[in-house]
């Protein structure tokens, strides 16, 4: 592969990492320090934020790999990062879903629908951690293998985000030979851009939020 493609995407996820590891964490922080944004639902996108900020603090190994243009860090660590990868992603993807659900809820049933507790969110944000690692683990143990790093804003972000790498992986399953070191290596790219947007989507972009925001981080607010 030509080196300058390393370059690129080294350049690349450095500037995603960062942008991740700031929105999520700006995220996680103005919920944690505002009392008035501790509603069920909101524990859903700081669980989505949580699993974001932590996929993307597996972005310097894939640094380190760009640099040397190949991957120097043992086969055994190769599957953990894999590992990690797939499950702070599914973590994401699960709460995403978890997410929708709940506004579908309130924005069709609207005042009939069964309004999410506290205790259903806990619910549903341990079955999303719990699903994942039952999902995760088997390729450890011998189930296939994993190949190289899957509103209408939130679905398009969605579906550009992760494509790629579900396609990617699933040609990887049952045709091994098409997935090339370029293509898994960009899939992963536009995985792990997910994690940039997610913060703006789910949380940011939120009135409460942005006046939340306003408080604590005047700086950061973004102005409407």
């Amino acid at each position: 592969m030509n080196p300058l493609w390393y370059g690129l995407l080294g350049f690349w996820m450095t500037i995603m990492g960062t942008l991740s590891v700031a929105g999520n964490f700006v995220v996680i922080w103005v919920f944690m320090n505002t009392k008035s944004l501790r509603t069920p639902a909101n524990l859903l996108v700081v669980n989505l934020a949580i699993s974001d900020f932590m996929m993307l603090t597996m972005t310097p190994p894939l640094l380190v790999n760009a640099y040397w243009g190949t991957w120097i860090l043992g086969a055994f660590f190769c599957e953990v990062y894999a590992f990690l990868g797939s499950f702070f992603g599914c973590v994401s993807i699960w709460s995403m879903v978890f997410i929708t659900a709940d506004r579908y809820n309130v924005i069709v049933k609207g005042v009939s629908a069964e309004p999410l507790t506290s205790g259903g969110a806990m619910m549903r944000i341990a079955g999303t951690w719990l699903f994942t690692l039952a999902w995760c683990l088997p390729p450890f143990f011998g189930w296939n293998r994993y190949v190289p790093e899957v509103a209408l804003m939130t679905v398009t972000l969605w579906f550009v985000a992760w494509t790629p790498y579900f396609v990617i992986n699933w040609g990887g399953m049952f045709n091994k030979p098409i997935v090339t070191p370029l293509f898994s290596i960009w899939g992963s790219v536009f995985a792990k851009a997910n994690a940039v947007y997610n913060p703006i989507v789910y949380a940011i972009s939120h009135p409460k939020y942005r006046a939340a925001l306003e408080k604590k981080l005047p700086c950061l607010a973004l102005q409407y």
